[in-house]
């Protein structure tokens, strides 16, 4: 190499992906450099964590279950109708309902436990590439690295720059949210006893129930159109929150916890999430509507596939080719796009009446639906998986 490093890797953004990445990276024996714009902890929305993230979990060598509450499945629920539907998540792999602002912490300072130099209130202003470095300019100064990784989630730094950034019209358009507590009473000691999340169907679109430690309920309302004219957001959010019996019956005595927050415009694909010295990971490498809480799973377990493959390019020293994760597509895609046509059927046809609410008819297809939901993305013997990806959605014995 003609030029001088301080670092093998740079990684931009210090949320789940990229202090996922920042750690595998100081784990295998390179110099590394996390930087994260804001400051631990931060609230962020994604607390809902899938069993099959726990691999990466355990790479990280972190106890995730210390003080988080142990998430067993989902339960979708239509008040209208008077239906609802368990799916068993956690087997063999277990998955916890986290409280984002502390899980994220503990995973930047992991990073630097595990050798990664962290830097926070640390904004990248700059990239440039070359054919022997990338040159960052931050907000502390200029650095220099073998490769830069790029985990600035919806920000999307590259994406943006680049302008491949591809707005999905189809699924949810915003999301408001606020968490109450203390939650006591029956109903609240049935869900904080099982750990599941609950997804309430409404007509425009639904709403998230995560049990938090302690004694603490993360709520949201997904809108998949415009926002109704004449209402505000907050009246918008208690209106339907208010309008669920279930609702109400839970958060008796519990008081919110701070103004409802808003969030619009989530989802988006990055069609060239990788190139000569860069790979977008996380969010930056595209985002999905939260109803299966994909966001945090694909951001671990593309991390670590991106850290794997940037460890064996700086052995061999083809960390510049462009095509470095090609090997990889498949794999990103195959996750990527499961969840994808998963979330699309969600809001595009009758998916929870006509499957979900009638999967206790059979009990591969529930059981198969499970393993999707529990983010068995990868085990090529799902049927299910197979018939969403073909575009093929109805199902034999189903209505």
């Amino acid at each position: 190499m003609t030029h001088q490093h301080r670092y093998d890797v740079i990684v931009a953004g210090g949320g789940p992906a990229g202090s996922t990445a920042a750690t595998l990276l100081a784990q295998y024996g390179h110099r590394v450099l996390l930087l994260e714009k804001g400051r631990h902890p931060r609230f962020h929305i994604g607390e809902s964590m899938l069993p099959y993230s726990e691999p990466v979990i355990q790479r990280l060598g972190l106890d995730w279950s210390e003080g988080n509450v142990f998430k067993s499945g989902a339960v979708f629920i239509d008040e209208s109708q008077e239906k609802r539907m368990f799916f068993q998540l956690s087997g063999e792999k277990r998955a916890y309902q986290v409280e984002r602002s502390a899980f994220d912490s503990k995973l930047f300072e992991n990073a630097r436990r595990h050798g990664a130099e962290t830097r926070q209130n640390c904004a990248v202003k700059g990239v440039d590439f070359s054919a022997g470095q990338v040159v960052v300019d931050t907000s502390d100064g200029r650095v220099h690295a073998r490769y830069l990784v790029d985990a600035t989630g919806r920000g999307a730094m590259l994406g943006r720059r680049q302008r491949t950034l591809e707005k999905v019209k189809t699924l949810g358009s915003f999301a408001l949210y606020s968490h109450y507590a203390p939650v006591r009473g029956q109903l609240a000691e049935q869900l904080f006893k099982s750990g599941n999340i609950w997804i309430l169907m409404v007509d425009i679109g639904w709403i998230w129930v995560i049990p938090l430690a302690p004694r603490r309920v993360s709520i949201g309302l997904v809108v998949r159109g415009r926002k109704p004219g004449g209402v505000t957001t907050e009246t918008l959010f208690h209106r339907y929150v208010a309008g669920s019996a279930l609702l109400s019956q839970l958060l008796q005595g519990a008081r919110q916890c701070w103004p409802v927050k808003s969030e619009a415009n989530f989802s988006f694909l990055n069609r060239a999430r990788y190139g000569a010295r860069f790979i977008s990971v996380g969010d930056a490498a595209g985002f999905l509507d939260p109803v299966f809480s994909s966001g945090v799973f694909l951001a671990l377990t593309g991390a670590a596939r991106a850290a794997d493959r940037i460890h064996q390019g700086l052995v061999d020293g083809c960390e510049g080719d462009p095509h470095l994760h090609q090997a990889d597509d498949a794999a990103h895609q195959l996750g990527f796009n499961t969840m994808y046509a998963f979330v699309e059927r969600f809001y595009q046809s009758q998916l929870i009446n006509n499957v979900f609410f009638e999967a206790h008819r059979d009990a591969q297809i529930k059981q198969a639906i499970s393993e999707l939901l529990a983010g068995n993305l990868w085990s090529g013997d799902n049927p299910w998986q197979a018939t969403l990806l073909k575009g093929r959605f109805r199902l034999e014995g189903m209505p």
